[in-house]
């Protein structure tokens, strides 16, 4: 399984790579860099972003949180909103809980989630993908638990 995700991975550098040289020999001569996403309030009101984790060259996954419900949410997000659906996922659990996570996966032009958790006063496992690029974050925004000055909620 291992071997098919970094195949998978390898490919999808490779097509970046050669799309990136054709738009520079197409083009201006100049290489334009995605916009970054930005979180917009997909998680609905009341929610106020506390963290992020970027993907390289592909888009952010966001972590929210309502502290007047106590739940978190987390969504992924393409840097760029438009051309093919790609595979996107979204997942969050109280740390060391399995059998707390919540997850999203499927094939989007824009972003997955909102996926939501109750973990108030927890700390939350949190992470999301982009056409095969992994990234996840653990223990993290643990509310009263967090040392002065991490970013949190």
């Amino acid at each position: 399984m291992k071997r098919a995700v970094r195949t998978r991975v390898a490919a999808a550098a490779l097509l970046a790579a050669a799309t990136s040289v054709t738009a520079v020999v197409a083009g201006t001569g100049t290489a334009v860099a995605a916009p970054a996403a930005a979180y917009n309030q997909e998680c609905g009101a009341g929610y106020k972003q506390v963290n992020q984790l970027p993907i390289p060259d592909r888009g952010t996954v966001f972590l929210a949180y309502n502290a007047a419900t106590g739940k978190n949410c987390v969504v992924t997000k393409r840097n760029a909103s438009t051309g093919s659906p790609l595979w996107v996922g979204s997942w969050i659990q109280r740390n060391t809980e399995l059998k707390s996570k919540q997850e999203q996966y499927g094939f989007f032009t824009s972003y997955s989630g909102p996926v939501y958790l109750d973990a108030k006063g927890k700390c939350v496992d949190w992470g999301g993908e982009i056409d095969g690029y992994v990234v996840a974050r653990y223990k993290t925004n643990c509310g009263t638990l967090a040392p002065t000055g991490q970013q949190n909620r």
